[in-house]
């Protein structure tokens, strides 16, 4: 079965080389030149992964994106003409797994594409069904987190790097361990995506950045899940009817 991989790309010249060079690789590419377009070609065909431009007519990459983690959880590679027209922080807090510096490179682009459609399919944790800390609740098998009673909106790269720091809770994960488990490849010792999950995750689950008590970094050996400070957890939301959503 091929793949349908989605161009989000208002250069006409590169989306017609990148669809031809695709197809030719087995891939089915459905086009669109307008950001604001994108959510009508995700809902009407199944996606399996996004090539995203960050500047784009009618809503720019980043906007895009975090509504397409609104409604899919499919991977996401933006696409951008210069380094600093990409913020690597933002770009990952808005949902995106990757991203590729123009001018794009054909072999290049064809591997981080395959490594994400394969991490798509095989980076979902061993399920253990229900775990329990206090007001935090995961069903892993039903990709649900409750806290304080109240349903949290995860991505699915949030939810799965929760899941498996709470699997190893109370022991300390480096990030090697981490990018292998969920990325199945060797921490590079410069990528940050997971300091900006935990930083998330701190925000969606009340833990004070400056002396975080749920949610430790452990300098020089990686990252702690603390599964005894959520038992006396009174913390509030601001609005507890709409908890934050992390999409």
């Amino acid at each position: 079965m091929k793949h349908n991989i989605l161009l989000v790309e208002d250069d006409i010249s590169l989306a017609s080389w990148v669809c031809e060079y695709l197809n030719e690789q087995g891939f089915n590419v459905i086009h669109v030149a307008r950001g604001d377009l994108v959510l009508a070609a995700v809902k009407e065909n199944i996606i399996d992964l996004v090539l995203l431009d960050v500047m784009l007519p009618g809503l720019n990459g980043i906007e895009v994106c975090r509504l397409i983690r609104e409604h899919q959880q499919m991977p996401i590679i933006m696409l951008t003409a210069r380094a600093d027209e990409f913020d690597e922080v933002i770009g990952l807090e808005a949902g995106a797994d990757d991203y590729v510096i123009k001018p794009v490179r054909p072999r290049a682009l064809l591997a981080r594409i395959n490594r994400q459609l394969s991490h798509s399919q095989n980076n979902t944790p061993e399920l253990n069904n229900v775990l329990t800390f206090g007001q935090l609740v995961i069903n892993e098998e039903a990709k649900r987190v409750i806290y304080q009673g109240n349903e949290v909106d995860l991505s699915t790269s949030l939810f799965a790097f929760l899941t498996y720091l709470a699997q190893h809770a109370g022991a300390v994960v480096d990030r090697d361990s981490v990018f292998k488990a969920l990325k199945k490849r060797e921490y590079d010792g410069l990528d940050r995506r997971f300091d900006v999950m935990l930083s998330t995750l701190r925000k969606l689950f009340n833990d004070d950045p400056q002396k975080p008590k749920k949610f430790k970094t452990i300098w020089g050996k990686g990252y702690l899940f603390v599964s005894d400070a959520w038992d006396d957890d009174n913390s509030t939301t601001e609005n507890d009817s709409n908890i934050k959503s992390s999409r």
